[in-house]
């Protein structure tokens, strides 16, 4: 079936997999139909069959493009805020604030995260336990081993370091903000993700 698949036009293929995701995130994959994501992108049942086959394989072009996206985004956030380092503290807290903001405001990621949430039991695809198999975690692992390298910090393992990192700058975060449901203020985001950088340099600041 994969190989009788059409490529079709970009920007379909785009339309339909937004609207997919918007349907999904608001009916469940179960309830969802093709034919309300038909309805919803403008294009019809058959094309977006053509080009993905069946529900399933449109249910997961949908999730893993979008977290594609988010990844492109937090490469950019990584260049941004730990690309040249002098000022360590300073730095991290850029970021977590920076990454931290985007978990407890991006109503697209907290949908996302909850469908994954919902669906993992159904799709082991989307459950992704090796750290090297995370590009989010794979990317700043490889920023942490690089601030290392410069002298800045004593982490052997920069993958569980990006782990700590990344929970230590928005478990809070998500905790308090119910994943992006309850909103947080600007100071609340500040002192959760400075706590979080406190603890992290505690175990591997030099």
């Amino acid at each position: 079936m994969a190989d009788t698949l059409r490529q079709g036009s970009p920007a379909k293929r785009a339309a339909i997999t937004r609207a997919a995701l918007d349907v999904f995130v608001r009916d469940g994959y179960a309830r969802a139909s093709v034919d309300a994501i038909a309805t919803a992108s403008g294009i019809s049942k058959r094309t977006i069959y053509d080009y993905y086959g069946d529900k399933k394989r449109l249910f997961l072009a949908a999730v893993h493009e979008t977290t594609a996206a988010q990844a492109a985004a937090f490469d950019e956030l990584l260049g941004r805020t730990l690309g040249d380092v002098t000022d360590l503290e300073a730095a991290l807290t850029a970021f977590g604030r920076a990454f931290a903001t985007e978990v407890a405001r991006s109503a697209e990621r907290a949908a996302v995260m909850r469908l994954m949430i919902a669906e993992a039991p159904h799709f082991p695809a989307l459950i992704q336990t090796a750290p090297e198999d995370r590009p989010v975690q794979r990317a700043l692992a490889d920023r942490l081993a690089a601030l290392a390298e410069q002298g800045l910090l004593d982490a052997p393992d920069p993958l569980e370091a990006a782990e700590f990192l990344g929970l230590l700058v928005t478990g809070r975060v998500n905790n308090r903000s119910w994943y992006g449901a309850v909103p947080l203020d600007d100071a609340e985001i500040d002192r959760l993700v400075a706590g979080g950088v406190r603890v992290f340099l505690r175990a591997y600041g030099r």
